[in-house]
């Protein structure tokens, strides 16, 4: 129950209220011209400033922050659980709720807006029993400003929704929790939509082209992340046997020396191979001329030469035979010298070799630091293309799989739902027999409360004769919000009162108003709770109903906008 609301601001008419109904109206004075509305008497500034104290945000266009009112507390005296406490807020430090009460937190004075949002869940909707689970659950905000609707939020459009832009998981997962129905579901259900979402996302941006040949497809994929894989545990085996060798660069320089020497060598045979076999041929080809030449050529040379004593013949051949012995001789000798070349070079060569072989192997089965740097480095790289090999193919079997996964969650959740309602049957019945119950008394054909189990969650609908009309679903909203009343008192959770501005009844016939406020004060004082009400004068009694006076449940305080000073806040701004 609120008791009290005041303000520091000293033209602020304070406000105090009482058990049952509570009726704060604001008339239009005798004289004030047609452009004199009353919509600016601040009839919903009595909403807004519940909800500030109630733990909204309260972001630059608040009304609390503007330069009129951010330096004025404003404040509000309630019962909290079993306890009377009163709260004040600045738009100047609106991050901080201020207290007083005996046992308020501990008694803290001072709390932050999160903290007192906490605070507000525990002590009115228990959320201090919620069990711990991830993914959406009933907030103390998305509950509460079912029973503090606001204008300026969208809250007047359709029953089940406090907001024009509430999000269809809140929806599900506030409506249930207050219903006393397995609230989870819901929340299951807003993850399903949440990668349904990304899935889309996903598809939109494969479908757009570039990303699409980024992820490419899952069979081609699977195929790359398996040889990628393979490479590189064959990458980090050698990794985990390497051996580095601190002389290597010392041996391979060794193995390049030994291989030039080598080859320096049998370039060197090359050449006297070939020197042996010119050797071999000219000593073949050296030997003395026959006898038969050697004599004509002495007889030629006695008649070419006549007078010249001639040696005789044997002393010439004796010579000859003389020099081709020595040339035979020395040709032996360079034939064997070259023939002890190659052999000693053969042997030279065999010993280099031996030392190459044993260099080689040293390389071979060891490595520099340097590439051992370079492997890890190549290993490094290689785990990189894996790890976005396999989210590429993760993100491609998203796509291609994961919407038949969500249709089956979906079927899973729908029976689930299906089975919590025929559990909750008692629960499920009550709340549909007191909204038809409340629509009784407002028209002829009373409308009704249904809640399907479909495919994307518990669905809410309110079927009534005529009601397309805006007084008709204004009405429907009424309805539901004394049902929830009604349901709440019964399990002992909610505020503990509901609030509704004068917008609910904009288009409503005479009589439904009448019978409206009848209905809220009767419930109210049934259950024992708080139902506060603002109304134009013209609308609160523009009809009369039997058993009923209006004039029991007004307020003192008279809202008017016909003068400066008629406004809640006591001036225009």
């Amino acid at each position: 129950m609120i008791y009290r609301m005041y303000s520091s601001l000293a033209s602020f008419k304070e406000l105090e209220f009482h058990q049952g109904l509570n009726v704060l109206i604001a008339k239009k004075e005798a004289g004030a011209t047609d452009k004199q509305t009353r919509n600016r008497a601040g009839k919903s500034s009595l909403v807004e400033i519940i909800d500030f104290l109630s733990g909204a945000k309260a972001g630059r266009d608040s009304l609390f922050r503007s330069e009129a009112l951010v330096n004025e507390n404003f404040g509000i005296t309630l019962d909290l659980g079993n306890e009377k406490i009163t709260t004040e807020r600045t738009g100047k430090k609106w991050l901080q709720i201020y207290l007083e009460g005996e046992n308020v937190l501990n008694n803290k004075s001072a709390l932050s807006n999160t903290e007192w949002t906490t605070l507000l869940g525990e002590k009115m909707f228990e959320f201090h029993k919620l069990p711990d689970i991830e993914g959406r659950k009933p907030t103390f905000r998305s509950l509460f400003t079912y029973f503090i609707r606001r204008q300026r939020s969208g809250a007047f459009t359709t029953p089940e929704k406090q907001a024009t832009d509430q999000q269809e998981g809140d929806i599900q997962v506030a409506l249930l929790y207050l219903l006393g129905l397995d609230w989870q579901i819901a929340s299951e259900w807003q993850r399903v939509r949440d990668r349904e979402k990304t899935l889309r996302e996903l598809k939109k941006a494969a479908g757009s082209g570039a990303f699409g040949s980024i992820i490419g497809k899952s069979s081609e994929l699977r195929t790359q992340v398996t040889i990628a894989e393979a490479r590189l545990k064959e990458m980090q085996s050698q990794l985990a046997l390497f051996r580095v060798l601190p002389q290597y660069s010392e041996l391979e320089s060794e193995a390049d020396q030994l291989t030039h020497q080598i080859s320096d060598l049998s370039n060197a045979n090359v050449i006297d191979t070939g020197s042996i076999r010119d050797l071999e041929t000219a000593m073949h080809s050296e030997s003395p001329p026959p006898i038969g030449e050697l004599e004509s050529i002495y007889a030629e040379a006695g008649i070419a030469l006549p007078g010249f004593a001639v040696k005789r013949y044997n002393e010439v051949r004796l010579f000859h035979e003389s020099v081709i012995r020595n040339r035979r001789d020395y040709l032996f000798v360079e034939l064997d010298s070259a023939k002890q070349r190659i052999l000693a070079r053969d042997q030279e060569k065999q010993q280099l070799d031996e030392r190459r072989s044993v260099v080689m192997n040293l390389l071979k089965s060891h490595g520099a630091l340097d590439q051992f740097a370079k492997l890890q480095s190549e290993t490094g790289r290689k785990e990189v293309e894996v790890e976005s090999l396999r989210q590429r193919f993760s993100a491609a079997e998203q796509l291609e799989g994961t919407k038949n996964e969500l249709d089956i969650e979906r079927n899973r959740l729908t029976l689930r739902l299906r089975r919590d309602f025929s559990e909750q049957k008692e629960r499920l019945s009550n709340a549909i027999l007191a909204f038809e119950e409340t629509s009784k008394h407002l028209y002829e054909s009373a409308g009704s409360m249904t809640v399907d189990e479909t495919s994307n969650g518990p669905q809410f609908q309110f079927p009534m004769q005529g009601s397309r009309s805006k007084g008709i679903k204004n009405m429907q909203i009424f309805c539901f919000d004394m049902m929830l009343m009604r349901l709440c008192a019964k399990r002992g959770i909610g505020p503990g009162f509901l609030i509704h501005d004068s917008h609910l009844f904009d288009g409503v016939d005479g009589r439904q108003i009448a019978s409206a406020l009848k209905v809220g004060a009767e419930t109210a004082e049934e259950l024992g709770f708080q139902y506060i009400v603002t109304m134009n004068e013209d609308d609160a009694f523009k009809e009369t109903m039997p058993g009923f006076n209006i004039h029991d449940y007004t307020l003192p305080v008279v809202l008017t906008d016909a003068q400066d000073d008629g406004g809640l806040f006591g001036f225009r701004f």
